[in-house]
């Protein structure tokens, strides 16, 4: 299970640096851009510190808001539960939630 979670976030955080990096070339050439949506959806589904990364390396987007603010929120949560699943006390707090909705045999 913990190298799934590892490929997923590497896959997730490349896929939203790409796309950072993707949007800030089509925005320099007019062409037609990625949704800011759709962004901040790769930024929530774990690619946050990507599209962080992408936005300081680049520079695209550091001023706009609310997508900046939503980006921080997004990176501070990948960070804290990075941090609670290195620890050990994600998987605990887990295994309990699913032990709610386990429908008895």
């Amino acid at each position: 299970m913990t190298a799934y979670i590892v490929y997923w976030l590497a896959a997730a955080n490349l896929t939203a640096f790409a796309l950072m990096v993707l949007d800030k070339q089509f925005a320099e050439h007019g062409a037609r851009r990625i949704s800011e949506d759709a962004l901040l959806l790769w930024a929530f589904l774990g690619g946050a510190p990507g599209t962080y990364a992408a936005s300081r390396i680049v520079r695209h987007k550091t001023r706009k808001q609310p997508f900046a603010t939503w980006m921080m929120i997004w990176l501070g949560l990948d960070l804290m539960l990075v941090a609670l699943w290195v620890l050990g006390i994600l998987e605990p707090l887990f295994a309990s939630a699913l032990a709610i909705f386990r429908v008895p045999a």
